[in-house]
């Protein structure tokens, strides 16, 4: 009999057995993860970026969770050997309309308490001579680090900590009864008091699975990207990103150095026909199948058809790609552009076709069930965890 059992091996999975594990020293954790490895998926497929929190409104649980995060991210990966840079950002506006949007955001960083500094034409040009805008909103706290890497650290330190971790178990049945949560996968089975389901891309049917009648369905959105040739990997020292449309749920196409000294252009967000499949026309018929049979898909594209129709001509033209790029940073070329792995982020959609910006959890007696986890979560996956935990602990 385990104490607690957490099902998926992503970093807010991660960092949740590990909360656990460190409150209660004595209990029986395992995790579980369907892949031979962790972070698998989105914490391994992400442009690394540790983010500073300067987006969300201000007081909200998502402000408090990134800018905690953002901290706590850097004080894990320094106690556990996992090397980072704190590079810093730079929000570039090219526009009159970006303009006013750019002082908004530097308003809100203020309120939030994030160290930020509204820079001139020339302030900007100094500090990134590639980079054309009309004025930047400089960001020193965020910075980059390798996700995968954080979360083998994590697994390691789980282990340490005297948890077990369980890879290749494909969970695919789920049962609670008033004394215990058994927890199946082939001819395998555990059977434990409690259980947390970090399921991310497979959210919506882990809850299903388990019981829980559900509003919502995942919709995959993939995130394209491009490398930047050697020849061009120093054009920039920060991390750029055009002015964010604030009716749009994700940052736009930003330039991105890396831990391994590479320099990424991406991502983009088109409509993914498959949940786990990075190929660039990667599909699965049953995954195409359930959101075109959700009716709360269509009404997403209903309301975000210009928006996903110039997200899905960038992803068809590496021309048009190329463009946003050069908004900001015209010195790049088209052969500039290399191929590059794709991310696939979870996004929760209501039956009524609303796009699920919040935490959403589904709770009863024995289980806990993340349905969604907003971005940015790696940055934020350890306060996650510790809001995850008090819940679990409200119950119990």
């Amino acid at each position: 009999m385990l104490d607690y059992c957490v099902i998926g091996g992503g970093i807010v999975g991660l960092a949740t057995a590990i909360e656990l594990q460190q409150m209660h020293p004595a209990s029986k954790i395992m995790l579980l993860e369907k892949e031979v490895g962790v972070a698998a998926h989105q914490t391994g497929h992400n442009s690394g970026v540790i983010h500073a929190g300067i987006y969300y409104p201000v007081g909200s649980l998502k402000a408090r969770l990134c800018r905690d995060g953002e901290i706590a991210t850097k004080e894990f990966c320094s106690a556990n050997g996992v090397p980072f840079n704190t590079i810093g950002k730079l929000v570039v506006a090219t526009s009159r309309a970006e303009m006013e949007r750019l002082d908004a955001l530097a308003r809100n960083a203020s309120a939030n308490g994030i160290p930020a500094s509204l820079l001139t034409r020339s302030e900007l040009l100094k500090r990134e001579p590639m980079i054309t805008g009309l004025a930047a909103l400089h960001v020193p706290a965020s910075g980059i680090v390798d996700y995968k890497h954080v979360a083998q650290a994590m697994q390691a330190r789980f282990e340490q900590l005297g948890g077990v971790t369980a890879l290749g178990v494909h969970v695919d049945g789920i049962n609670e009864d008033e004394h215990y949560v058994s927890v199946q996968a082939g001819q395998r089975k555990w059977r434990s008091r409690q259980l947390v389901v970090c399921a991310g891309l497979q959210a919506d049917r882990m809850a299903a699975l388990s019981g829980v009648e559900i509003d919502f369905q995942i919709i995959p959105f993939k995130g394209e990207y491009y490398s930047i040739a050697p020849a061009k990997r120093n054009i920039v020292r920060h991390m750029i990103y055009p002015v964010a449309d604030p009716a749009l749920p994700f940052l736009g196409v930003h330039l991105t150095p890396t831990m391994d000294g590479s320099l990424l252009a991406g991502p983009n967000a088109v409509l993914s026909l498959a949940r786990e499949n990075y190929q660039r026309f990667g599909a699965s018929g049953k995954d195409v199948s359930e959101y075109l049979r959700f009716p709360g898909f269509w009404k997403v594209i209903h309301e975000n058809l210009r928006s996903g129709a110039g997200e899905l001509y960038r992803s068809l033209s590496k021309a048009a790609y190329l463009k946003s790029c050069q908004k900001y940073c015209p010195s790049l070329t088209e052969s500039d552009l290399g191929e590059y792995r794709s991310g696939i982020r979870a996004q929760a959609v209501t039956r009524s076709g609303k796009l699920v910006h919040d935490f959403l959890f589904h709770q009863t007696a024995r289980t806990l069930h993340v349905c969604n986890a907003p971005s940015p979560a790696a940055t934020s996956a350890i306060p996650i965890a510790r809001m995850i935990v008090e819940r679990l602990m409200n119950v119990s």
